[in-house]
């Protein structure tokens, strides 16, 4: 009976161990699971902030590649305004090698002139005396040598004598009024050349103004550039130490990054259509400026409008032909009216504007307008560009053009001096 209750007691004993412990090994089994589970979702979420570091780092290398092509860009607008300043020191230089060439003929020309005076003065001064001699004493000296020949052959020689003392004096009347000639014509030269060094010298100033702005021009670009350089860079480190550093805000960035996006995208499109909205309003102010223009050229003065000349030929011949007619008109530094007065290329200038074209106001600017043309197939309405100056091609080899102060508008061959441009704008 003992024997029996005490494997009884075993028994229950067993049962009830095995009752007591399966809870405890199903709950560490669950929270094994449980934390494998969770392991694995940290490393998924681990996968995923990696890959999304990954595209955060490639997202910000192409900004800094962005940046970088912005300043290449940049870079390339100071080479070209490096290789415009050159082309505009080369004017400069050509038209102060023109002006120095100009000085130097003047002081030939003014050493011709004191020559030329000398030989007037010489030439004057023998006329009195041979006149004092010839004329003060009368017609009886030469009566009275007559009288006292010797014979008929000393009278003939006499007379002989007397005719070549005739045709001397005519002989030197002669030279006096060629030297005389010769002074006026080298006073007329001397002050044709001052009035076209003094029209270089105005365009000179222009050119040299144009120089300035351009080196002004060019040291805000290029300090642009170096600010632009040090921000690309520091924006560049920033989204590195961003992409190592805030792993935790990658989901968010890229939330960010998208709503970045999307401003962008709508500010382009916004920026389009500002852009489409600008072009149709400059057209439109265009047209409406064209028509005012041509409306008020034709009314309170003696010339025609360009509009008249409408009708007339090619646009090119038409624009020639409106120029001819301020033929004699002024020249005025800096002047841009075709009555009252202009300068070279303010007057190439208004002539384009009252057919409705927009032109560069300066001659430098001119040799960039329109398209280049061989000089050989210029037409008439192309502009024809020289160092410092500029014309209106008329056709024939002419051009029509604001010359100097002495001489206006009027027209010269077009090769009068070496020709470095010939543009076509109509």
């Amino acid at each position: 009976m003992k024997k029996r209750k005490a494997i009884l007691a075993v028994l229950i004993s067993f049962i009830l161990t095995i009752l007591v412990v399966e809870p405890v090994w199903a709950t560490t089994i669950s929270d094994l699971e449980d934390q494998k589970r969770q392991l694995e979702e940290e490393k998924r979420r681990a996968a995923e902030l990696k890959q999304q570091e990954q595209e955060k780092y490639e997202n910000a290398s192409d900004i800094v590649d962005s940046i970088q092509s912005d300043v290449d860009e940049v870079a390339g607008e100071i080479d070209e305004i490096d290789a415009a300043l050159v082309e505009t020191i080369a004017s400069v230089e050509l038209i102060e090698e023109e002006i120095t060439e100009k000085k130097e003929q003047i002081e030939e020309t003014t050493k011709e002139l004191e020559e030329a005076q000398a030989v007037e003065q010489e030439q004057y001064e023998a006329m009195k005396l041979r006149i004092k001699f010839m004329y003060e004493k009368g017609d009886t000296t030469y009566l009275q040598l007559l009288l006292e020949s010797q014979g008929f052959s000393d009278m003939v020689n006499k007379a002989e004598y007397i005719e070549k003392l005739y045709d001397y004096d005519r002989k030197k009347l002669q030279e006096y009024e060629e030297a005389r000639q010769t002074v006026e014509q080298l006073k007329e030269r001397l002050e044709e050349e001052m009035s076209e060094l003094e029209a270089q010298q105005h365009e000179l100033e222009e050119e040299k103004e144009s120089l300035e702005i351009m080196l002004a021009e060019r040291q805000e670009v290029y300090d642009n550039y170096e600010v632009q350089l040090a921000q690309a860079r520091q924006e560049a480190a920033v989204y590195r130490a961003n992409i190592k550093k805030q792993n935790d805000e990658i989901k968010r960035l890229e939330t960010e990054a998208a709503q970045k996006q999307s401003q962008i995208d709508a500010a382009k499109q916004a920026e389009e259509e500002a852009r489409r909205a600008q072009e149709r309003a400059l057209q439109n102010q265009q047209s409406s400026s064209s028509s005012s223009s041509s409306g008020g050229s034709s009314s309170g003065s003696n010339y025609a409008s360009a509009s008249s000349y409408s009708g007339t030929g090619s646009k090119g011949q038409q624009i020639a032909n409106y120029a001819c007619q301020f033929i004699g008109n002024p020249y005025v530094p800096g002047g841009t009216s075709l009555t009252q007065g202009a300068d070279c290329s303010g007057f190439v200038w208004r002539v384009y504007k009252d057919f409705g074209y927009s032109v560069p106001r300066t001659s430098y600017s001119l040799r960039s307008a329109g398209s280049e043309v061989a000089y050989s197939n210029a037409q008439p309405g192309d502009v024809v560009c020289y160092a410092g100056h500029v014309g209106i091609y008329i056709g024939n080899g002419q051009i029509v053009h604001a010359s100097t102060q002495k001489t206006g508008i009027k027209i010269t061959n077009a090769t009068y001096k070496q020709i470095l441009s010939v543009r076509r704008i109509a």
